[in-house]
């Protein structure tokens, strides 16, 4: 075991490898080339009996697991989302994992609760939500989309169903479109209406949620004696990034007495600049707000910015008080174990604190402005293309788009070359694209987000595109 004069030698020589790890992670192979099972027979069946030496244990981490690794940091990442980070995010994780606080109450770490207070106000002023939103840091969008629909749930029941479970005849039903996260499935299940209880509402061309057809299903609930619940936004749907129209949505939520809940998990980050402010006209009426500074304000995962209207009503419906949480502050501070699922608390707060401190308002807005700006020039490019099929509207950092090049019609053979595409740029080390499927059409997803990508990355996938696609065609 090391003691500390160890630790501090491997802590300097971790350091380095850190530092160079982030200075060269563009050279190493985006997605590794690795078959299921290749890591997995690289380790030892049995832990050993006796302590291994940090030199073995480093050194296997080189040779074993950092070549089965997606490298999610480097700057020719595009796929799915990015999960950001930033220098000082990641000193900000050294000092948080030395000291191992457990911050579940004011009273186990003071200033834990009181920063993460103050950070979700200042993110509350930055992303320009109403004052009478009050944050709390949550593991994900998912964990704070369950506690969304567990407060919509509690307080319609006037929180009957936290204490006697499902007694009445009552069935409530959510709303969101069909191309919702999956994440709200899962807490719809996790919350025990019921799959089949989560209605799944039409888009319009833009594949966002159309409030016409919101309307007419709500409506369609209510003759069928059902009861509507609450409503899930879509600021940014992950396939193609679509915006709900949150303004229109809002006004309906009010006048049937809905919980609304916005789910802004990746579009939330562009908030930071004023011109895009127009996707959250109407939030005033939302009950619940939820974006991942993890996602795209190059901070490390796993920190989600979650903001509800009536704090209350989300104490009220995770609070509970054994004997051995007493404490002589209650009631006069905040006790982030009563605001979600989870006792034990991370100290997120730090990271993001220092995220903000180091690039400023300002840092933070013109890296979402450039990396706006090359998806836009990238969708341009796109257009221009004779081979290539543009999905439209282009939003934000995501750049949607089909090869279709001449001669070829049969959706069956566009997808399966548009897979085989993906595959080639994959396979190559070189970029990391993913896909979603719009209308039974495969359509490849770049994402222009990760902390350290420039035009020039940008422009070098499009132009490595061009030439595994002719290739393709060669063949």
């Amino acid at each position: 075991m090391i003691d500390s004069k160890a630790f501090r030698r491997y802590a300097h020589e971790f350091a380095d490898w850190m530092a160079d790890y982030l200075e060269t992670v563009e050279a190493l192979p985006v997605k590794p080339n690795v078959r299921p099972g290749d890591i997995f027979s690289k380790i030892p069946d049995q832990p050993p009996m006796q302590g291994e030496s940090m030199s073995a244990i480093f050194g296997d981490f080189k040779q074993i697991i950092l070549p089965g690794m997606t490298h999610w940091q480097s700057p020719n990442y595009f796929a799915y989302f990015t999960a950001n980070s930033s220098y000082p995010s990641v000193l900000a994780e050294m000092l948080t994992a030395t000291m191992g606080a457990q911050c579940m109450v004011w009273e186990t770490s003071p200033a834990a609760a009181e920063l993460e207070e103050k950070v979700m106000h200042w993110l509350r002023t930055m992303i320009g939500l109403p004052d009478d939103f009050e944050g709390v840091i949550q593991d994900s969008a998912s964990s704070a989309t369950l506690a969304a629909l567990l407060s919509a749930r509690e307080k319609a029941s006037s929180f009957r169903i936290n204490e006697a479970g499902f007694q009445d005849n009552r069935t409530f039903r959510i709303y969101c479109s069909t191309e919702a996260h999956s994440s709200i499935e899962k807490g719809v299940k996790i919350a025990g209406f019921g799959r089949k209880n989560l209605v799944k509402v039409g888009t319009d061309a833009a594949l966002a949620l159309d409030p016409g057809k919101l309307k007419e299903a709500i409506e369609r609930d209510l003759s069928g004696g059902l009861t509507p619940l609450c409503v899930v936004v879509a600021l940014g749907t992950t396939g193609t990034s679509a915006i709900d129209p949150l303004k229109p949505i809002a006004a309906i939520c009010k006048e049937y007495g809905l919980w609304l809940h916005v789910d802004a998990a990746y579009a939330g980050t562009a908030l930071v600049l004023p011109e895009y402010r127009k996707m959250i006209k109407g939030i005033e009426e939302a009950n619940s707000f939820v974006f991942n500074p993890h996602k795209w304000m190059f901070t490390n995962f796993d920190c989600s910015a979650y903001f509800v209207k009536e704090p209350e009503t989300l104490i009220h419906t995770f609070e509970i008080l054994p004997e051995y949480l007493k404490t002589g502050t209650r009631g006069e501070v905040n006790d982030y174990r009563d605001w979600g699922v989870q006792l034990g608390r991370r100290f997120r707060a730090l990271k993001l604190w220092f995220v903000i401190r180091d690039y400023g308002l300002e840092g933070i807005r013109t890296k979402v402005r450039n990396h706006i700006a090359w998806a836009n020039e990238l969708a341009e490019e796109i257009r221009k293309e004779n081979s290539f099929t543009l999905f439209e509207p282009q939003n934000l950092g995501l750049v949607c788009f089909r090869y279709t090049p001449s001669g070829f019609t049969d959706k069956e053979k566009l997808n399966d070359l548009n897979n085989r595409l993906m595959k080639s740029v994959n396979d190559s080390g070189r970029i990391y694209l993913s896909h979603t499927k719009v209308d039974g059409w495969i359509i490849l997803r770049m994402v222009v987000g990760q902390t350290n990508v420039t035009r020039e990355h940008v422009m070098g996938a499009w132009q490595l595109l061009r030439e595994k696609a002719e290739q393709l065609i060669d063949r």
